[in-house]
């Protein structure tokens, strides 16, 4: 699985907002500050604003800031509206190969494995916020997730034995 640039970078420049609390950033600082083309970081930050979670203002002392505190902006709706999810609806059709449908389209295991790592990403990307990723907390996470992983192989899915 991968995150795409523009959801790498997003999350990045909402950081980046999230370290000046209240304060309003313009697009150049944002850009400066993550090596980005003003032009790039316009475009996230239109579809930041057109999610919501984050305000702008024009002019001289405009800019962005968020439009909650951080630890109310969860990361898997900041990587949602920067790139969607990873399973959807229309995901079958667009995978068909040369048929006009998917030839697994009836009790399909891919699709439910599909189904089944887009839930388990989006839990747990929705209970990490930008506070959590501020305060370092996600480091210490990372660390006891491995550690857990590391512990022993996955248990096995029902009826697999």
């Amino acid at each position: 699985m991968r995150f795409t640039a523009q959801e790498e970078y997003g999350l990045r420049c909402l950081l980046q907002i999230a370290r000046e609390p209240g304060e309003f950033m313009t697009i150049t600082e944002i850009a400066k500050r993550e090596g980005l083309t003003s032009a790039y970081v316009a475009k996230l930050m239109r579809a930041l604003r057109k999610a919501g979670l984050v305000k702008s203002i024009r002019g001289q002392k405009g800019g962005f800031r968020l439009a909650t505190s951080p630890e109310r902006i969860n990361v898997g709706e900041v990587l949602a509206s920067l790139g969607g999810r990873l399973y959807t609806k229309d995901f079958c059709g667009r995978y068909t190969g040369n048929e006009q449908i998917c030839t697994h389209s009836l009790e399909c295991s891919i699709r439910s494995l599909w189904m089944t790592l887009d839930l388990a990403v989006q839990r747990a990307l929705s209970g990490i916020t930008l506070k959590h990723m501020l305060n370092g907390a996600m480091i210490e996470g990372v660390h006891l997730a491995l550690v857990a992983l590391s512990s022993g192989a996955p248990e096995p899915l029902p009826g697999a034995a």
